[in-house]
């Protein structure tokens, strides 16, 4: 059998074995990486650099890493059974052949997420990730941070309220946000029902944290449909002395 019928029937074999294992859209599964792992595999080379390319294509295609994965079983599978019909199992991947493939899928989806918005689409808010990172810049620009800034803390009960009036109310207290902090303050949204301002300390903080609760009472007041959340929890938090402190405070905040 030559080289080129070789890869041929390999490649049948594996699609086949993807198939039957549930890969769900069958007109993305042929990719040039596809060609170039059957060669790789049948001329006993290193298929390292070929897998990484599989998985980078893989990602860019869409597809989620569980069937990226099970992909990849399908083909172990019929490099390791010459049977008509194979089993895919990818507890019984190789480690190489399951970690180049992985690191191949990450690198697309780790450029995908630096590349996403730091804003949340829903409320206009910028996301934690974000604050953390201005948290980092005010750490390095602060010798002590804890005395110049401080958050400012808005929770919802959510709990209370059904489905989409949820994003409702948040997307009205985030208004409410936007309207006291309005000067150049970051704003951000830490979890389903909790947001943050980092603010600088000064003699109209509490003034503005005052107004924040009432204008946000009375947005959510104007809907009868999302006033179960409220009213809106409003309060300061002081800044710990550390970045890392800080970043750990708001993932425990965000809950």
């Amino acid at each position: 059998m030559g080289v080129a019928q070789a890869e041929r029937l390999l490649k049948s074999r594996w699609r086949t074995a993807a198939m039957a294992a549930g890969w769900a859209f069958p007109a993305d599964w042929p990719l040039a990486e596809v060609d170039e792992v059957c060669a790789a595999m049948l001329e006993s080379a290193d298929p390292g650099d070929a897998l990484v390319r599989l998985g980078r294509a893989r990602a860019e295609a869409g597809a989620g890493l569980s069937e990226t994965l099970l992909d990849l079983a399908a083909l172990h599978a019929v490099l390791t059974d010459e049977s008509h019909i194979v089993s895919p199992n990818v507890d019984a991947l190789p480690s190489r052949m399951l970690r180049m493939t992985a690191l191949g899928w990450a690198d697309v989806v780790t450029k995908q997420a630096g590349d996403c918005a730091a804003e949340d689409p829903l409320t206009g808010l910028a996301t934690a990730a974000y604050l953390r990172t201005r948290l980092g810049e005010v750490y390095r620009e602060t010798p002590v941070a804890s005395l110049d800034y401080a958050l400012v803390l808005l929770r919802l009960d959510v709990h209370r309220a059904p489905g989409w009036s949820r994003v409702v109310a948040m997307t009205l207290v985030s208004d409410a946000l936007r309207a006291v902090f309005d000067s150049g303050e970051t704003l951000a949204r830490l979890g389903p029902c909790v947001a943050a301002v980092l603010v600088r300390r000064g003699e109209t903080l509490a003034r503005r944290v005052s107004n924040l609760r009432v204008l946000a009472a009375d947005r959510l007041a104007d809907d009868p449909n999302v006033h179960p959340v409220g009213p809106a929890e409003v309060w300061t938090e002081r800044l710990p002395d550390t970045h890392a402190e800080a970043c750990s405070l708001l993932t425990t905040l965000g809950r």
